[in-house]
């Protein structure tokens, strides 16, 4: 039997981490196999290559156990533990571990109570009741299911933003090492617009003589390969999206024009191969790749109105913390500390209220001691960085927030969120929101729909009319930079710009590592065509302690 390819070898690693999964036991295992796979199916090397040069283990996460599984998989096209797992459950189960909500044991239960062996038969029992009816199962489950299917289905496929970053750079980082003789090698694909969820990864490279160049093409990872005078072309179809392709491809023709991946063409004569060329003979000026998505940019650039997009150096400071007092993993002044060693001027600490039993929420002692600490910080910190108080309050059902006013009066800024009741029909969970907004303490709307990608989707609410309210009551919306939320959506920030918001671009951080999500936010705010000047937290210290002051002032005037 003939070894299999890097595609081949991924599909079953990942097979052999679904079955994992529903065996039980450490949850982690079958995570670890699922990551190897991901890693396997963007290799940018032929795996021949790695297992001869015994390589295997410089691929994100594979470590000598994995690296012998892969092994065994490449020669001989399958390993013993994945066929004695094989004979306890059909190949149509495992369908269905891919909707979000829906655990391991679950699907098991399904399968051994229900007799449901595939996502089509899954469907058709929840239509048909027969899953709320079912002990141990029952009707929640099965509106989780209804609800999750959709999910299931449009995110097939699709890594988050962080993952994709992480199997690209080292793809990029063994291009450049293994293939030497391919330069520029340059990112592109739904992850240089920025997308959320991406779906394609996507490099392209130079070389001298593209046509004698072979690379190893699956589904994960396409590489692409041209010479330099047609460099930039490549990249730019290769980057897309289709849309925006399109409409600079009838630009061009209006022009008498013709634009391919070979350049702009005029006739037989090549105008333009460079991506900057090529737009600039177009009449355009150069457009930022998150905003090629054919929604209006060409549009707006011909009209002038092309934004000035944020970008990270422009953000001053951190706001929507947590730390150890609530379910964070770091103390109060080591999460400071890591926030000015990345050259931030101010770190916003906003751990979870009394209401958030589930992640240790503040009581009214525990936050006068994180005051007491803030305050003996700060005086050790110096005057070019300050720790800002804040608390990310839970929005109770009927909309107030659940601390008194006398509490919320002590913090420099509130973030109200939702972490409950997420049912709650539209009209309902709107009027919760508006009226959280309406609060005189609420500083920051958090995560404002509640959506988990891959995981949930958002609440159901009437975006607009909240951020309508939000322009009205001078309440910031967060762009929430945690890679699962990435909330609020970026097809929703002109409207709100629109309507006079401003935003913020928090990481929800729970760890050192975490205030590095940063970067994804400002990549989603990109996306939604946001400037620096409509970013709360690109305010330098001086200008937003002053900007919390008079909003205090003013409460304490309304009052």
């Amino acid at each position: 039997m003939p070894s299999l390819d890097a595609r081949g070898v991924a599909s079953l690693l990942r097979e052999y981490a679904q079955r994992t999964a529903l065996r039980g036991g450490n949850p982690y295992r079958a995570k670890a196999y699922s990551r190897a796979a991901d890693s396997l199916a963007a290799l940018a090397v032929p795996l021949d290559v790695l297992i001869a040069e015994d390589r295997l283990t410089e691929i994100p996460g594979v470590g000598d156990a994995i690296a012998d599984i892969i092994t065994k998989v490449h020669k001989t096209g399958s390993h013993p533990s994945l066929e004695k797992l094989r004979k306890e459950i059909p190949a149509g189960v495992l369908e269905m571990l891919a909707v979000p909500g829906l655990r391991p044991e679950k699907v098991l239960r399904l399968y051994k109570d229900l007799g449901i062996g595939s996502l089509s038969e899954l469907e058709a029992a929840a239509k048909d009741d027969r899953i709320k009816t079912a002990k141990g199962l029952g009707a929640a489950l099965q509106t989780k299911i209804l609800q999750n299917l959709a999910t299931a289905k449009s995110g097939e496929g699709r890594l988050h933003l962080h993952r994709a970053a992480a199997l690209l750079a080292h793809a990029k980082d063994s291009i450049r090492k293994s293939r030497p003789e391919l330069k520029r090698v340059t990112i592109a694909g739904d992850f240089r617009r920025g997308c959320e969820l991406v779906g394609e990864l996507a490099i392209v490279a130079e070389a001298a003589k593209p046509d004698k160049i072979t690379t190893p093409s699956t589904d994960g990872l396409q590489i692409r390969v041209s010479d330099r005078k047609h460099f930039g072309a490549a990249l730019l179809f290769a980057t897309g999206s289709a849309g925006h392709i399109e409409q600079l491809q009838a630009l061009a023709a209006e022009k008498g024009m013709r634009l391919g991946a070979d350049g702009l063409h005029k006739g037989r004569t090549l105008i333009a191969g460079d991506e900057a060329e090529i737009y600039r003979a177009l009449g355009l000026l150069f457009i930022d790749p998150e905003l090629r998505e054919g929604r209006g940019e060409i549009e707006a650039v011909l009209k002038g109105k092309l934004p000035k997009l944020v970008t990270d150096q422009d953000l001053r400071g951190i706001l929507h913390c947590h730390t150890d007092a609530s379910d964070g993993t770091e103390t109060l002044e080591t999460m400071a500390k890591a926030t000015r060693q990345r050259g931030f001027e101010y770190f916003g600490v906003a751990d979870h209220s009394k209401s958030a039993h589930y992640a240790g929420g503040l009581s009214i002692e525990e936050i006068a001691q994180q005051h007491r600490e803030a305050d003996r910080l700060n005086k050790r910190l110096g005057k070019d960085f300050r720790i800002l108080k804040g608390i990310e309050s839970d929005i109770l059902a009927d909309g107030s927030l659940d601390y008194d006013d006398d509490v919320l009066e002590r913090f420099d800024f509130v973030v109200a969120s939702i972490h409950c009741r997420f049912k709650l029909d539209r009209k309902a969970q709107t009027q919760r929101l508006l009226r959280a907004i309406s609060n005189r303490h609420t500083t920051i709307i958090g995560h404002m729909t509640g959506r988990q990608l891959q995981r949930r989707p958002g609440y159901e609410i009437d975006a607009e009319k909240v951020l309508r309210a939000c322009a009205k009551h001078d309440v910031v919306v967060e762009i929430n930079a945690h890679p699962w939320r990435l909330d609020l959506d970026w097809r929703w920030h002109q409207t709100a710009l629109e309507f006079g918001c401003m935003l913020s671009i928090n990481p929800d951080a729970h760890s050192i590592p975490e205030l590095d999500h940063m970067h994804w936010g400002v990549l989603m705010a990109r996306k939604g065509g946001v400037p620096a000047h409509r970013v709360l937290n690109a305010m330098k210290l001086p200008e937003i302690t002053r900007y919390f002051r008079q909003k205090r002032r003013s409460l304490a005037r309304a009052a």
